[in-house]
């Protein structure tokens, strides 16, 4: 019975297969929409989530499945102390499979082991996001028509975004990528992942604190929030918060076919004025991670059922 914990749990052929059912999808919603009835979904947030939590509880409706779950660790038996793995067994008993969020890295893949039903990592602490990385993927997939050849460009929190993080990892396994890494010196992207992934990979790439000056070389702009929530101190938060702020005047040197894109939630590093913009892809990797999620629920289900 297999997890997703981390987005390398899959390869680039299972990518490639569900990038192919999502697509089915949304061609064709009625075919699918009865795939999941009788199935129940558990939603165990232990941190704030719209997006992902949201996009979840729609993808196993239009499945025909049903949800049950909390949406934050006040209202579960966290708050009396309960371990993750026990909770993972509790919810085993109810549902299907699992989709958990939690802010300490690691949570999900200790639920994983507990658990007698697939477990979905939906984000832990500043570690993985493996579920918004496939709808990052099936965003470039759609806007670029594929993965190889491409300049992509982090804007942002590099050393905290979990996000960028599963991108890079996933990405790295095609040919002909090319990083560009951007950021303030104090949110680089972590040693490990240069070391582990890119240097490993032989992906090549640069390092730069200047926004502008790199544009005109990228086929992908993923730009991310500096996060409060894991900044130990508000001064430091504060001093960070808009590094990068990407406007109309910052896109007059980008290629007219840049594809644009944001894990959300925005705060103000993309100006409103630039979502009229073509180029503009944040709202459409919105809708892409629900039908990515529902291709994934359908995989996991399935091979728990093998």
């Amino acid at each position: 019975m297999k997890s997703l914990i981390d987005i390398i749990d899959l390869t680039p052929q299972e990518i490639d297969q569900m990038i192919e059912t999502a697509c089915d999808i949304i061609d064709n919603p009625k075919k699918y929409s009865e795939k999941c009835k009788g199935k129940k979904l558990a939603t165990l947030f232990f941190e704030p989530s719209t997006r992902t939590r949201l996009s979840f509880e729609a993808a196993m409706y239009e499945l025909g499945g049903n949800v049950i779950g909390f949406s934050e660790a006040n209202s579960s038996s966290a708050a009396k102390g309960e371990s993750v793995a026990d909770t993972a067994k509790t919810i085993s008993c109810y549902a299907d499979i699992i989709a958990m969020r939690h802010p300490k890295e690691g949570a999900p893949f200790v639920a994983s082991k507990n658990a007698s039903i697939p477990v979905i990592n939906a984000g832990d602490g500043g570690h993985n996001h493996p579920t918004q990385t496939l709808a990052d993927l099936l965003t470039i997939y759609r806007e670029k028509g594929g993965f190889n050849n491409l300049t992509i460009g982090f804007c942002g929190d590099l050393k905290f975004g979990r996000t960028v993080h599963s991108l890079i990892n996933a990405m790295a396994r095609y040919s002909g990528i090319k990083v560009v890494l951007i950021s303030p010196e104090e949110l680089k992207v972590p040693s490990y992942v240069k070391k582990n992934v890119l240097k490993a990979n032989d992906i090549p790439y640069i390092q730069t604190t200047n926004l502008e000056e790199v544009m005109p070389q990228l086929d992908v702009l993923y730009m991310t929030r500096v996060q409060r929530e894991r900044f130990f101190n508000e001064e430091d938060y504060l001093r960070l918060k808009d590094s990068y702020i990407l406007d109309l005047p910052k896109l007059a040197n980008a290629k007219e076919d840049l594809c644009i894109m944001h894990p959300l939630p925005r705060v103000n590093e993309i100006s409103v004025a630039v979502d009229d913009d073509p180029r503009a892809c944040y709202f459409k990797q919105v809708l892409n991670g629900k039908y990515m999620r529902m291709a994934l629920i359908l995989k996991l289900l399935e091979e728990a059922e093998k």
